[in-house]
């Protein structure tokens, strides 16, 4: 058994996921209905976008202001992020819809990154 944390929509879980062997049927029908909440509220948001936006910067997120399935106009936040004891906000670059959310507050983030996907 393996522990994990996934964050799904700015909402951490801790799982534990079980690698399976030769005996994949038993196994398979317990976790499945454990995993299927976590991974359902991301669902009705749409599948990951067509466009997708990226950290312009390495630093920490500080902010999410937009959740799937919003509707966002061009140069609207989505993200804050600071670097440098500065932050700075991430922008749609069109209007959209908001279609995933990549990250959750307080974490740390690599330039490119993406931090939402858009519709």
């Amino acid at each position: 058994m393996k522990n994990l944390r996934i964050t799904v929509n700015g909402t951490a879980y801790d799982v534990q996921v079980e690698e399976l062997g030769e005996t994949a049927a038993p196994a398979a029908a317990a976790p499945a209905p454990k995993a299927a909440p976590a991974a359902k509220p991301s669902a009705p948001a749409g599948a990951v976008g067509n466009i997708s936006v990226k950290a312009p910067m390495p630093g920490t997120v500080v902010n999410v202001v937009v959740t799937p399935g919003q509707a966002v106009k061009a140069g609207e936040d989505l993200v804050f992020i600071e670097a440098m004891k500065m932050e700075t906000p991430v922008k749609s670059p069109q209007d959209a819809t908001v279609a995933t959310i990549e990250v959750s507050k307080g974490e740390a983030v690599d330039s490119g990154k993406v931090l939402v996907t858009l519709n």
